[in-house]
């Protein structure tokens, strides 16, 4: 069986890379400068940064000083956990891990705000969480599970973290293509992004960050306001801003349509299969089920065996094969 007879459905993981996107990255590695050079070539370099950061600024509403470039969404939600001036972590449950391991190695205290049988974060317990005593909190609750695909309360959690004087922090690398992520309609202070996740390439990704918050740089350096050292990868960053602004054109229904056709013909093939997240507002690209007496192991090697690929957790925690966390 060839490549393009499988079946590639594990977007959550990491979607193909978009015709736009690796167009705009071919003309970026044209571009011999270092974009903090001060000659011709390193304006040129310069010129290609701000203008991607115009465009993913666009895509979720901002000023473009507000957005900065990182490795990945693994590492802007590092750096959005060590923002400064809290006292410690509020972490919801179904946070993807590259958060929940950040926050345990953060220096700070870590409380895990638990989530309903639906797969929301549960918002009584969260107002319960912040009322207790220990400081001022950042509270990390993401914009869509990658796992279920269950949309999260978003904007109620904001109302809830601010009223308690906290900042929120929202990993919305699921989100970008698939559900409008805007910020000021969010009301974050932090709003993580990841490119692979839209159609960009691996290796690129984004803190967006509100005024007056301020993040401990994780390598410091002169590079993106001083928030994070080291040249910028033009290719990379060129090919998120047209992957972001691509997939934020896109209509997400049709998808939508071919979510419920499947989850239709499983249930037809498995009548007890349970459908995770069903009763909440889900991703429309994301099917999280489960058969009675099948394990993930079976079920995966067998449909990769038949060219289908798909996966039963977090993509960081691959490498193993087995009950998700989540």
């Amino acid at each position: 069986m060839t490549v393009m007879e499988r079946a590639y459905l594990d977007h959550n993981a990491s979607s193909p890379l978009r015709p736009d996107a690796k167009a705009a990255m071919l003309a970026a590695l044209d571009l011999p400068g270092n974009a903090s050079s001060v000659h011709a070539e390193g304006r040129a370099a310069r010129h290609l940064v701000e203008e991607s950061r115009e465009a993913l600024a666009a895509v979720a509403g901002v000023r473009p000083e507000m957005v900065m470039f990182t490795s990945g969404g693994t590492e802007a939600n590092a750096a959005a956990v060590r923002a400064r001036g809290v006292d410690r972590l509020i972490v919801s449950a179904i946070e993807h891990p590259s958060v929940a391991a950040a926050a345990a190695t953060a220096g700070k205290p870590v409380t895990v705000a638990p989530a309903t049988a639906d797969g929301v974060v549960d918002l009584e317990a969260l107002e319960r969480l912040l009322a207790a005593p220990g400081g001022r909190a950042l509270v990390c609750v993401m914009l869509a599970n990658n796992e279920t695909g269950v949309i999260q309360p978003v904007r109620e959690a904001a109302e809830i973290v601010h009223r308690h004087g906290g900042l929120l922090h929202v990993d919305a690398a699921q989100g970008l293509g698939r559900v409008p992520v805007r910020f000021p309609l969010l009301d974050a202070d932090i709003l993580t992004l990841s490119a692979h996740k839209c159609g960009g390439p691996k290796g690129a990704g984004a803190a967006i960050v509100r005024d007056g918050v301020d993040l401990l740089p994780l390598i410091p350096g002169t590079q993106e306001n001083r928030r994070r050292g080291g040249s910028e990868n033009l290719p990379a960053i060129a090919g998120f801003a047209a992957a972001a602004t691509a997939a934020a054109a896109e209509d997400g229904s049709r998808l939508a349509a071919l979510r419920d056709r499947l989850e239709q013909a499983v249930r037809r093939i498995a009548p007890d299969a349970v459908i995770f997240g069903e009763a909440a507002s889900r991703l429309p690209n994301t099917s999280c089920f489960s058969v009675p007496g099948l394990s993930a192991e079976t079920a995966l090697i067998s449909l990769d065996l038949d060219g289908v690929a798909v996966s039963s957790g977090a993509a960081c925690t691959s490498g193993k094969v087995g009950r998700s966390a989540v």
